[in-house]
């Protein structure tokens, strides 16, 4: 089992309402406390470079949000937050390609990405990693077909823009939750309409070679920008996705998650991603 993380894919950016630039450093001092590293290996890997982003992004938008004379997704020009965005979309791809050369599943710790759509960072998301990876790969020709399962509970818009953008609705499948489940109401009863969603998703990704998985931790209940699944439904998710396609070609990230504890920590967060990397790891244990 690998994890794809450095520390330079961190921005501290503790002013921001979302936590992301910030929580891949958390997440992983989380797992280490709690011992789940002990067998999985942490592996390093390259940024990606200006032209990867300008593949998917208008190129000034671009140059203008890494030269700090644009705002970020996090609507700040903070230097450090440009510097980490190279390494968040590096580690996504180092990852995906490692999955496609070893039909695996693996992780890379990383948010903020399905909101960037080709003009314009939003909702603290600046750059589409998941398009970077997704159009870098196919360019490379080490994929003919990708899936975006992004179960963030808010709609991947800016994945659809640039997919459209770069007319790649016949190579790249999308399935995003956000566009169908924003309250407890339309999960149904114990979650029964999600589950009926996310195994149609989970039958149409199948034809890909490669699955992106944003196992978002805001659907919980308690999330202030969620509300739509109990902690049990959503272990239940993640350990639907990772038996659909294991020994298949998947990366897992971490998308969105805005729960606070009293003391101010994303203690609440922590711990539904903690729940995914167990899920992740039982199902490997128990493959048969």
């Amino acid at each position: 089992m690998k994890i794809f993380y450095r520390p330079e894919q961190v921005a501290s950016n503790t002013a921001a309402y979302s936590p992301s630039a910030y929580k891949p450093k958390q997440v992983m001092d989380d797992w280490q406390a709690q011992g789940l590293l002990d067998v999985i290996d942490i592996e390093s890997f390259e940024p990606v470079s200006r032209a990867d982003f300008k593949r998917v992004h208008n190129p000034q938008m671009v140059d203008d949000v890494l030269d700090l004379k644009r705002r970020n997704g996090f609507r700040n020009v903070d230097a450090e937050v440009a510097a980490s965005l190279p390494y968040t979309s590096g580690s996504l791809l180092a990852a995906a390609r490692w999955a496609l050369a070893h039909r695996a599943n693996t992780c890379s710790p990383t948010s903020g990405f399905h909101h960037a759509g080709y003009d314009e960072p939003e909702g603290y998301c600046t750059f589409n990693g998941l398009m970077v990876t997704a159009v870098k790969l196919l360019d490379e020709g080490r994929a003919q077909r990708i899936a975006i399962l992004d179960c963030d509970v808010h709609y991947g818009n800016g994945t659809d823009d640039i997919i459209a953008r770069l007319g790649l609705q016949d190579r790249i499948i999308h399935h995003s939750m956000g566009q169908h489940f924003e309250t407890r109401e339309q999960a149904g009863a114990e979650g029964i309409h999600f589950e009926a969603w996310l195994a149609k998703a989970l039958t149409e990704c199948a034809a890909a070679d490669l699955v992106l998985y944003q196992a978002g931790a805001d659907p919980h209940m308690d999330d202030p920008l969620g509300g739509v699944l109990t902690e049990g439904e959503m272990f239940g998710r993640d350990v639907a996705v990772f038996r659909a396609f294991r020994r298949k070609a998947l990366v897992w990230n971490l998308a969105g998650g805005y729960q606070r504890d009293t003391d101010g920590s994303i203690e609440p967060v922590l711990r539904l991603h903690r729940n995914t990397l167990v899920a992740w790891m039982s199902v490997s244990t128990h493959q048969s």
